[in-house]
């Protein structure tokens, strides 16, 4: 099923070529009105093409308008200010357009007409370390991706691209030996947090110790059995951690998506030994650079990307090099997509460019950072313990359950024990990720649980108890959200509340395909909350279950089925999962 915008964006451009032949490339640039009085949608392609044509924007756009004439799609076409063509479309063009959505279980959302190999790197924890906020934007976003990506129908393939090899597991694996405690069979990941530190503070002031942790990596590359036995036990803890982590966010994350530094290891000399032979890198002091235009240090010198160190050793941009091309040669991406924080946009910038010089990527293969900002406390700076320690990803989802748990005790007291449990869960969870979720990704964010868990504005709590509320709405009528769109009541448009709340779920579609092609989730999260408040005036405004005649009850009740489905799809596409009750 075509998606209004893109019904609105054929009409329009078959004119643009009527009215003007000899352009062929013109845009119809066709957007969603911003206010009532300017329509339903809005054509704004007549100031750039008059810019091309050298007319008045004003003329271009009435010609436009002579070559559409009529249709059923729109009962008004008006030409505003300089040559903005505002759209008002008919009541029977929405009617037929909501019947059809009430009918289809993807809700009008098209499947991608041409799917790609979509390979999305997200999350990227670190082996022997407990998850921390650091982590939760690069999962939370790079899931809601992934999810889009996958039931737009492209073939979806999930990595998380762990910090599982180099000198910090030489450092680990020869402490935790010397220190008689290697038995990793009953260890917890919080143990390895301190055994980590522990490690790490001895590395720092004796020698000794170092040079034999340096010496423990050698022995790990080397497949020594003692430490590849304990390497692997690491490994196996840490699993288990990032499945409960991932299990309680809802994060698709499982251990065959697991591909870390130590898979690309084998790979990484004859990478280097191609960037060599084909004289795309040479060796500085050393190490083995790549030079790459347009890239320079602080002092403005030529900054070279570094991808073996003067000791033989090998960089996360070497690794990051060789997952490229797994993914392309191997998986077969038509599309790589990382989620990562925008302090490493340059990392990726200069990888991205590497691979580009030495002809891994070709123009059909598209490399995308989908960089985010930081995670702020009160103190507007990155969102901390007080002592300074980063937060574990376990206590923060404790807290946010436990919170949940307070504002459900306060808000229905009918609530039995059991159920409020099961709920807090859900909800704090759900706060949690759409309070990251609705923040532009690229933007820093300040954490505030009262704002998340808040059952006013634009939150989580707030879309779930719109759904709730329309699920209360049919049980008062005896019936179930399933048996009122099974039984597809005819829409009817009768005032301007219906009306716009027709518009509104007519646009989720379009809000859908252009997350997929932008990766920008804040828009879908905007989209809901406008429709469970665009809902919230209706409902006020249109009794449902005491309408005026059973034909308009039947209406009213299939507007808000819709509406119901709607929130619940997008709530999911965002890896939010709905409830009955609250």
């Amino acid at each position: 099923m075509d998606t209004v915008k893109n019904i609105l964006s054929t009409s329009f451009s078959l004119a643009l070529a009527r009215a003007y032949p000899t352009i062929c490339d013109a845009d119809a640039m066709i957007q969603l009105a911003k206010q009532p009085q300017f329509g339903d949608y809005q054509a704004n392609f007549a100031m750039v093409m008059a810019k091309r044509i050298k007319q008045a924007p004003y003329d271009v756009a009435r010609r436009v308008v002579q070559q559409l004439g009529t249709s059923d799609v729109w009962d008004k076409l008006e030409i505003a200010g300089p040559g903005f063509i505002n759209i008002s479309l008919s009541d029977a063009f929405l009617q037929t357009r909501l019947q059809l959505l009430l009918s289809d279980n993807r809700l009008g959302i098209p499947l991608s007409t041409s799917p790609q190999v979509v390979v999305v790197d997200y999350s990227g924890a670190n082996v022997a370390k407990e998850m921390h906020v650091g982590h939760l934007r690069s999962s939370i976003i790079g899931d809601t991706i992934a999810r889009v990506l996958d039931f737009q129908g492209h073939r979806v393939t999930r990595q998380n691209h762990v910090g599982d090899w180099g000198t910090q597991f030489g450092m680990l694996i020869e402490y935790m030996i010397q220190t008689k405690q290697q038995d990793t069979a009953t260890r917890q990941i919080t143990e390895l947090n301190a055994l980590y530190k522990q490690a790490k503070q001895k590395f720092d002031v004796d020698e000794d110790f170092a040079t034999r942790a340096r010496a423990r990596v050698v022995a790990l590359q080397g497949d020594d059995k003692q430490t590849t036995e304990i390497w692997k036990g690491l490994v196996a803890i840490s699993k288990e951690h990032f499945n409960d982590i991932f299990t309680r966010l809802g994060i698709g994350l499982r251990d065959e998506h697991i591909r870390g530094e130590s898979f690309y290891n084998d790979r990484l000399a004859d990478l280097t030994q191609e960037l060599e032979h084909d004289a795309l890198a040479r060796v500085d002091q050393g190490a083995l650079v790549v030079e790459l235009e347009g890239f320079i240090d602080r002092d403005d010198n030529p900054l070279p990307l570094l991808v073996r160190k003067s000791d033989g050793g090998y960089l996360y941009a070497t690794t990051d090099l060789a997952a490229a091309k797994f993914r392309i040669e191997v998986l077969g991406a038509d599309r790589i997509v990382y989620v990562t924080d925008a302090r490493q946009a340059q990392h990726f910038a200069m990888v991205f460019a590497v691979l580009d010089k030495a002809g891994w990527v070709s123009e059909q293969v598209s490399l995308e950072h989908v960089s985010f900002g930081s995670m702020l406390g009160k103190d507007k700076k990155p969102f901390k313990t007080r002592s300074g320690e980063m937060i574990s990803l376990a206590s923060l989802l404790d807290e946010a359950s436990e919170r949940a748990a307070r504002v459900l005790r306060d808000k229905n007291s009918d609530l039995s024990s059991t159920e409020v449990v099961t709920l807090a869960s859900n909800i704090g969870v759900a706060a949690l990720k759409y309070a990251d979720l609705k923040t532009e990704r690229i933007k820093d964010y300040m954490f505030s649980w009262e704002r998340m868990i808040a059952f006013e504005g634009n939150t989580a709590p707030y879309l779930l108890n719109a759904y709730v509320r329309i699920l209360s709405v049919f049980r008062k009528g005896c019936l179930t959200l399933q048996e009122v769109v099974e039984a597809g009541g005819r829409i009817v448009i009768t005032n301007g509340r219906e009306r716009e709340l027709a518009i509104r779920l007519l646009e989720l579609p379009d809000v859908v395909e252009t997350l997929g092609k932008e990766l920008l989730p804040h828009r879908l999260c905007n989209y809901l909350y406008a429709l469970a408040s665009t809902y919230h005036r209706f409902y006020e405004a249109c009794p449902v279950l005491l309408a005026d005649t059973i034909e308009l009850q039947h209406s009213r009740l299939a507007l808000s089925a819709l509406t119901a489905q709607s929130l619940k799809q997008g709530l999911e596409l965002l890896g939010i999962h709905t409830v009955d009750k609250m």
